[in-house]
């Protein structure tokens, strides 16, 4: 799927065009749910996710990463969700957002799901709200995570 925002920004979920060395600096350098991943581990969930990201025009090249893990029909879990710094303020994360809702609304899935810790506004314009039964949910946590 490619869209093309007014600003001449193109969204493109073609795993291809992900710039992995660019992604795999953002995650493991400035995300900090994702701080020191390994380029490999990068690559393969690239690979196993249906991957987002976004273009400028220009050689500023890619702005903007997120993937979706799903099985296309009852559950996807929206993750790794970065835009560049000099890139923030422009909507490029409401826009991303909204596209991955747009993209995975005709599969149907039962649920979509995400964790953030400071961008509730942004997921909330979209549709997404807090946990209605967060007692429901339960985790395995890998040691040193």
């Amino acid at each position: 799927m490619i869209t093309t925002r007014a600003d001449g920004l193109t969204l493109d979920t073609d795993p291809a065009r992900i710039d992995l060395d660019r992604v795999h600096h953002w995650l493991s350098t400035d995300a900090f749910w994702a701080l020191g991943r390994s380029r490999e581990t990068v690559e393969r969930s690239i690979e196993n996710s249906l991957a987002f990201g976004v273009y400028a025009p220009d050689a500023a090249g890619q702005l903007a990463f997120a993937r979706v893990v799903t099985d296309y029909a009852t559950f996807g879990w929206l993750c790794d969700v970065y835009v560049a710094r000099e890139a923030r303020g422009r909507g490029i994360g409401t826009w991303l957002a909204e596209s991955v809702v747009g993209t995975l609304a005709p599969l149907g899935l039962k649920r979509l799901m995400l964790s953030t810790l400071d961008a509730h506004e942004v997921y909330e314009r979209v549709g997404f709200s807090v946990v209605p039964e967060p007692r429901k949910l339960m985790v395995i946590t890998a040691p040193g995570a």
